[in-house]
C-alpha cells in the first residue's frame, strides 16, 4: 500500500487502488495569469450542458432561437449566484475584501447559488422571451446534471470537496489535503491528516451523471408531463448531495446545521410532492393530457423557426451566387482584356514587320540604282 508520509503538496494517492497522480490546480500560464484547471473543468461542462440541451430542445417544443438568451442569461446568474451563496455564507472571511469576493479562480461556488441564480435569470428571460418555463425546466435540469458531473472534477484539481477518513476502497489523500486537516485540527475532532479521506467530489460526480442518465433515458421513453424531469432531478440531486454532504469537512455551516443538508432535504421533499400531485392530476386525465411538444403552439413556433431557417439559408445562397457570378464576371473581364492586348500585340508586331519589309525594299532600290551608275 502507499504510504501517506510526507507527500508532496500536489501529490495525490489513492492507496487502496494503488494509485499516485501529480494534479497542480494551474494548466498553464497566459501572460503572467495563472490559468486553473478548475475553470477549464467547470467550461467544458458548461459547454456539453450546452450542445446536450440545444440539440434537444425541438424534441421538448422549444424554439432554440427564442431559448439562447435564457440559457446565456442563466449561466451568468448561475455564476453570480454560486459566488453570492458561497460568500454570503462565510461573510465573516469575505467581509470588506471585495477583490477577494470577486475572485472564483480559487474555487469558492456553492451549487444551489447556482442552481438559484440560474433558474431566477433564465426564467425572467424565458418569460420575456415567451418560452414556456416547464420544458425548458425539464431540458435544464438535465443540463444541471452534465455540468455538475464534469464540473465537480474541478475540484479534484484543487484538492477539495473531500471528506471525513475512511478505508473504502476509494479513500484518498494528498499533501494539501493533509495540511488543511492539520490546520484546522481543532475544528474537526476525529479526523486525522495521516489517513485516507473520502472523495467527496468522486461521489457526487459520479451520482449526477448516473442520474443524468436515468433521467436522459426517462424523457425519450416515460415522459408524462412538462416540468417531469425537472422535478425527479429536485429529488435525486437532493437525496444523494444529503448523503454526501454528510461526509464532508468543509461544509457550511447556520449554527449546528450543514446548509446544504438543510436545503437537500427540502429540495428532495418539494420536489417529490409536486411529482405526485402532477402525476396523479395527469393520471386522472386518461390521456387528455397533451405534451407542450404536441401541441399547435409549439408547433407553429417551430414551423416559424424553420421558416426563418429556410429565409436565411436562401438568403446566404442568393449572396454566395451573387460573389460567384461577380468572380464569373471579374473574370470574362480580365478574359476579355487579355484578348484586347494579345490583339493590339498582334496589330503592333504586323505594322513592325510591314515597316521593316518597306524599309528593306526601300534599301533594295537604292543598291540597285547605286549599281546601274556604275
Amino acid at each position: 500500500m502507499i504510504q501517506l508520509d510526507n507527500l508532496d503538496m500536489n501529490q495525490i494517492v489513492f492507496p487502496r487502488l494503488g494509485l499516485e497522480l501529480t494534479v497542480d490546480s494551474v494548466a498553464f500560464t497566459l501572460f503572467g495569469i495563472d490559468v486553473k484547471w478548475y475553470g477549464i473543468i467547470i467550461t467544458v461542462g458548461l459547454l456539453l450542458a450546452m450542445w446536450y440541451g440545444f440539440s434537444r430542445m425541438r424534441s421538448f417544443g422549444i424554439d432554440p432561437d427564442r431559448a439562447i438568451d435564457g440559457v446565456i442569461g442563466g449561466i451568468i446568474g448561475g455564476i453570480v449566484g454560486a459566488r453570492t451563496y458561497y460568500v454570503l455564507c462565510r461573510w465573516d472571511t469575505y467581509a470588506g475584501d471585495w477583490k477577494a469576493i470577486i475572485n472564483i479562480r480559487h474555487g469558492g461556488l456553492a451549487i444551489y447559488g447556482g442552481i438559484i441564480g440560474a433558474l431566477l435569470v433564465g426564467v425572467i428571460i424565458c418569460k420575456i422571451r415567451k418560452v414556456r418555463l416547464l420544458p425548458i425546466l425539464d431540458l435544464t435540469a438535465l443540463g444541471f446534471l452534465i455540468g455538475q458531473g464534469i464540473g465537480r472534477w474541478g475540484n479534484f484539481t484543487n484538492h477539495e470537496a473531500f471528506g471525513c477518513n475512511t478505508d473504502g476502497i476509494f479513500g484518498m489523500s494528498s499533501g494539501r489535503i493533509q495540511a488543511y486537516l492539520t490546520v484546522h485540527a481543532d475544528e474537526l475532532p476525529g479526523v486525522v491528516a495521516n489517513r485516507p479521506v473520502h472523495p467527496c467530489f468522486l461521489y457526487e460526480s459520479f451520482w449526477c451523471l448516473l442520474g443524468f442518465v436515468l433521467l436522459h433515458i426517462i424523457s425519450k421513453k416515460w415522459r408524462k408531463f412538462d416540468g417531469q424531469i425537472f422535478l425527479l432531478y429536485m429529488v435525486w440531486y437532493g437525496i444523494g448531495r444529503f448523503f454526501i454532504e454528510g461526509l464532508r469537512t468543509d461544509s457550511l455551516y447556520v449554527g449546528t446545521l450543514r446548509i446544504s443538508q438543510v436545503v437537500a432535504v427540502m429540495t428532495a421533499t418539494v420536489g417529490l410532492v409536486l411529482f405526485i400531485v402532477m402525476y396523479s392530476r395527469v393520471k386522472r386525465m386518461h390521456g387528455d393530457y397533451v405534451l407542450y411538444v404536441n401541441t399547435v403552439e409549439s408547433r407553429k413556433l417551430l414551423a416559424e423557426a424553420d421558416a426563418r431557417e429556410e429565409e436565411y439559408r436562401a438568403r446566404r445562397a442568393e449572396k454566395k451566387s451573387a460573389k460567384t457570378e461577380d468572380a464569373a464576371n471579374i473574370a470574362q473581364s480580365v478574359m476579355d482584356a487579355a484578348e484586347l492586348l494579345a490583339a493590339d500585340t498582334e496589330n503592333t508586331n504586323e505594322g513592325t514587320t510591314s515597316s521593316e519589309a518597306v524599309e528593306t525594299t526601300e534599301e533594295s532600290s537604292e543598291t540597285e540604282n547605286q549599281n546601274d551608275k556604275e
